[in-house]
C-alpha cells in the first residue's frame, strides 16, 4: 500500500485513456489511411483499457491487506454504476432491436456478465469479475504465483483474440474455444484478460521501487516497438479475431504505469469522474452527432471525415462530462470543513518537521550509512500508519518494530522496504516471518535451532549481548554465533547490539559504552577470523549517533530523535542537531463554569477555589496517555498563548484548568497539550520530566483512542485520520 494520494500523473492519463477509448470505437484515421487507423485504435489505443484496470488494481490490490471491506465497496460502486449505464441504453437497444432476438434471456444474462448491453460496457462486469479472481489469487499465493495464474488465463485468452488463427486450424482448440464463445462473444474478458492487469496494479503499489525515469521509458519503448511488430504480423496473416490481446502489451503496460507514477502532483479528482462519464457516454454522443448531421445534412463533415467525427465525438463527449461533474458537485451536500477526529483530543503530526528530522539525522551519519526508522509502538505515539508511510515516500528504506504483530501491520500499511523485528517472536509464528519478509532478531542460540527446525527461509539480525543483558548472544558465543550463518533455512542479513547508557556523557557511562562497543567489534572480528563474510551491522540508536558519530556502520536506528524529542531536557549530546518536534496534542474546551470562592473541584475535593474562579473542562484525561500525576497544579496547557495551570485531579477521560485571567475564551477554544501556542511552547522532554518520567514513555502511551492528523492533510477535506 503506498502513497496513492499524489499521483497527479494518473488522473491526467484517465483523460488520456478516455479520448483512446472514443478512437476504438470511431476510427479517426480510416477516410485516410487504413493502415495507419489499424496502428492508432488497434495498437496504440489498446493501452486505455489495462490502463484503467491497472489504475483499479493500484488502489485496490495489495497482499498485505486482508479486510475485503475495500473490494465489497469496489463490486458495489462498479455494480451500480453498471446498472445505471444498462438503463441508460435501453432507449438504443430498443432502437437496435436488440430486445427482438431469438433467446433472448439467456443473451440477456449472457451480455450482463460478460459482454456488457452495448458494445463498450463488457468493460464494466471485466472489472468486478476480474478485481474478484486478482484479489483471491493474490491474497491466497501472492503475487509469483498469482501472477503465474493470471499469466495463464492471459494466455488462454490470447488465443481467442489476436492469435485465434492458430487455435481455429487446431480441431480440439477450435472447439475448447467455441464453448467458450457460447458463454462469452469474445475471451476479452473479465475471467481471462482482466485480472493479470488488477495484479500488475496492484504489485505496483505494494512493490514498486524506483528504478529510475529513463530505465522505465527504455522499457516502454523497447516492448512498444515490440507489441507494434506482434500486432502488425498477426494482421498481416490474419490471426486476428478480435485485437485486444498481445504477448507484449503486458511489459508495454507495466513500463507505461510506472511512467505515469513520476508524475506527482496534486490529486485532480475531477478527471476520474469524467474519464467515467467519457467511457460511458461516448456512444450515445455518437449516436447524437450521427442524427444531427442526418437532420442538418451534414454528414460529409461529420460522418464521412472520420477525423472531424472523431473531434466532434471527443468535444460533446468532453462538454457532456464536465457539465455533468459540475452539476453533480453543485447539488452534492457539502462536506463540513470541521476536520473529523478534532471534536475532542487529537494529535497533530508535523510531517515537515519529520521530512526535516530525516534529512538533518542522515547528514549526521557517516557514509554510506542507511537510517533505520523504528516505530514500534504506534511510531512512539505519533501514528505508525502516518509516519512510517510518509519515511517511505521519502525514501526511508529500512524500517524496525518491537512484534511481530506491529511487522505484520506495516506490511498491511503496504509497507515494501526492510522491517527488522527487534523483539522474540514465538517459533510457530515462522510461518507468518516468511509470509510478510520480515526479519527477525536472533535472542539466542537455542531460538535459533528451533526456528531453523520451523522449515522456512527465515531473515534475520543476530543480536549481541554486550553488557546490556537483555536479548542476544554472549560475547563469548562465537562458535554459536558461527554456527548460526551455517543453518539451512536462517538467513542472516545483520548483526547489531544495544547500547544501555549511550545518553549518558558521565565519564563511567562513556567508559561503559566503550566497553560495549570494543566487545561488538571483538566478537565481528573473531567472525572475520573464522571466513564469515559479515552482513550488515549497527549499533547506533538515536543517542548512540548523537554522542558517537564516529562510528561506521550500516545502519542507524533512529527511534526518539526522528520524531525531533530528547529522552530528557536534561541530556547533553556531542551533537547539537536541529531537530523539530513532529507531534502536538491538542484538545478543545467543551464547557466553562465559574466556581465560587470556597467551593472544590473534581474528585477527592483536591481543588478549593480561594477566589471566585473561571475553570474550563478540556476533554482529555489519563486514558489518554496524560500523565494523572501532573494533577492540582503540577502540570500546565496552553490557552491562547498563555499558560493555564491544571486544577484538581486528572480523570480518565477529562481535566479541568484555570482560565480566569486569560482572555477571550469560550467553549471550542483550542487546548494545547504538547506544543507551541503563539510564542509560548510545551515540549513533550519538559513535560514528561515534570511527571518523573521520560519523553519515550509519555508518547508511546498516546495514540491508542487519540485521533491523528498529519499536516499534509490538514487543508483537504479528506485528510488522514486513524480512528
Amino acid at each position: 500500500m503506498t502513497d496513492k494520494k499524489n499521483y497527479s500523473g494518473i488522473d491526467f492519463f484517465r483523460l488520456i485513456a478516455a479520448l483512446l477509448i472514443i478512437a476504438i470505437h470511431t476510427s479517426p484515421l480510416s477516410s485516410f489511411n487504413e493502415t495507419a487507423d489499424f496502428i492508432l485504435t488497434r495498437i496504440i489505443a489498446r493501452v486505455a483499457v489495462p490502463f484503467f484496470l491497472m489504475t483499479s488494481g493500484f488502489f485496490l490490490i495489495s497482499e498485505y491487506t486482508q479486510n475485503t471491506k475495500k473490494l465489497t465497496a469496489f463490486i458495489k460502486k462498479t455494480l451500480l454504476i453498471y446498472a445505471a449505464a444498462i438503463l441508460i441504453y435501453i432507449p438504443i437497444n430498443i432502437y437496435n432491436g436488440y430486445f427482438k432476438t431469438d433467446y433472448l434471456l439467456p443473451n440477456i444474462i449472457k451480455d450482463i456478465i460478460f459482454d456488457g448491453t452495448l458494445y463498450h460496457l463488457w468493460y464494466l462486469p471485466a472489472s468486478v469479475i476480474g478485481a474478484v479472481i486478482a484479489w483471491y489469487l493474490v491474497k491466497t499465493f501472492k503475487y509469483p504465483k498469482a501472477f503465474a495464474a493470471s499469466a495463464i488465463l492471459y494466455t488462454i485468452g490470447l488465443f481467442g483474440d489476436s492469435y485465434y488463427g492458430i487455435s481455429d486450424k487446431i480441431s480440439c482448440l477450435n472447439n475448447f474455444y467455441q464453448l467458450i464463445f457460447q458463454v462469452s462473444d469474445y475471451t476479452r474478458n473479465g475471467i481471462f484478460y482482466a485480472p493479470i492487469f488488477f495484479i500488475i496494479g496492484g504489485f505496483i503499489a505494494d512493490k514498486r521501487q524506483e528504478t529510475g525515469l529513463l530505465k522505465s521509458i527504455c522499457g516502454f519503448f523497447v516492448s512498444f516497438t515490440l507489441m507494434f511488430a506482434e500486432a502488425l504480423i498477426l494482421h498481416r496473416f490474419k490471426l486476428q479475431r478480435h485485437d485486444s490481446m498481445y504477448v507484449f502489451l503486458l511489459p508495454c503496460m507495466y513500463f507505461l504505469f510506472n511512467i505515469i507514477l513520476y508524475f506527482k502532483g496534486k490529486r485532480h479528482t475531477g478527471f476520474k469522474n469524467m474519464s467515467l462519464i467519457i467511457y460511458i457516454i461516448h456512444p450515445m454522443m455518437i449516436v447524437i452527432i450521427r442524427l444531427f448531421a442526418k437532420l442538418f445534412h451534414m454528414q460529409k463533415w461529420l460522418i464521412e471525415n472520420s477525423l472531424i467525427h472523431y473531434f466532434t465525438v471527443c468535444l460533446t463527449s468532453v462538454i457532456f462530462s464536465l457539465l455533468l461533474t459540475v452539476l453533480y458537485n453543485k447539488c452534492m451536500p457539502k462536506k463540513t470543513k470541521q476536520n473529523p477526529g478534532t471534536d475532542r483530543a487529537y494529535l497533530q503530526i508535523d510531517l515537515n518537521s519529520l521530512e526535516h528530522n530525516v534529512k538533518v539525522l542522515k547528514e549526521a551519519m557517516s557514509a554510506d550509512c542507511e537510517l533505520m526508522a523504528v516505530v514500534k509502538a504506534e511510531a512512539y505515539g505519533h501514528g505508525m500508519y502516518e509516519i512510517a508511510s510518509h519515511l517511505e515516500k521519502i525514501g526511508v528504506k529500512a524500517f524496525a518494530a518491537a512484534t511481530i504483530d506491529e511487522g505484520i501491520m506495516l506490511r498491511r500499511y503496504g509497507i515494501r522496504g526492510e522491517i527488522l523485528v527487534l523483539g522474540y517472536t514465538q517459533v510457530f509464528r515462522a510461518k507468518e516471518l516468511y509470509k510478510y519478509d520480515l526479519i527477525q532478531t536472533l535472542t539466542d542460540h537455542e531460538y535459533s535451532v528451533l526456528l531453523d527446525e520451523q522449515g522456512y527461509n527465515i531473515k534475520t539480525h543476530i543480536k549481541i549481548d554486550t553488557g546490556m543483558h537483555r536479548l542476544g548472544f554472549d560475547t563469548d558465543e562465537a562458535k554459536n554465533i558461527f554456527s548460526v550463518f551455517r543453518m539451512k533455512n536462517i538467513k542472516v542479513y545483520g548483526i547489531y547490539t544495544h547500547l544501555c547508557v549511550s545518553d549518558s556523557l558521565l565519564d563511567e557511562d562513556v567508559n561503559f559504552t566503550k566497553m560495549q562497543i570494543k566487545s561488538f567489534y571483538k566478537v565481528l572480528h573473531t567472525l572475520e577470523q573464522m571466513h564469515i563474510t559479515l552482513p550488515k551491522i549497527h549499533i547506533q540508536s538515536s543517542y548512540g549517533l548523537l554522542n558517537y558519530p564516529e562510528l561506521k556502520c550500516d545502519y542507524v536506528r533512529t527511534g526518539i530523535a526522528l520524531y525531533g524529542v530528547l529522552s530528557s531536557p536534561d541530556n547533553k549530546t556531542k551533537l547539537h542537531l536541529d531537530l523539530k518536534p513532529v507531534l502536538s496534542l491538542k484538545s478543545k474546551i467543551i464547557l466553562i463554569k465559574t466556581v465560587k470562592k470556597g467551593e472544590y473541584v473534581g474528585y477527592g475535593r483536591a481543588f478549593k477555589a480561594r477566589k471566585d474562579t473561571k475553570i474550563a473542562i478540556i476533554p482529555i484525561g489519563y486514558a489518554d496517555g496524560y500523565p494523572r500525576n501532573l494533577s492540582c497544579g503540577k502540570g500546565y496547557v496552553l490557552i491562547n498563548g498563555h499558560f493555564a495551570p491544571i486544577v484538581g485531579k486528572i480523570c480518565m477521560d477529562q481535566l479541568t484548568v484555570d482560565i480566569t485571567d486569560i482572555p477571550d475564551v469560550k467553549a471550542g477554544t483550542i487546548v494545547t497539550l504538547i506544543g507551541t501556542d503563539g510564542d509560548k511552547e510545551i515540549c513533550a522532554a519538559a513535560l514528561s520530566d515534570i511527571s518523573g518520567s521520560i519523553t519515550n514513555e509519555i508518547l508511546s502511551r498516546m495514540g491508542r483512542r487519540l485521533d491523528i492528523v498529519t499536516n499534509k492533510t490538514i487543508d483537504d477535506p479528506k485528510f488522514c485520520i486513524k480512528s
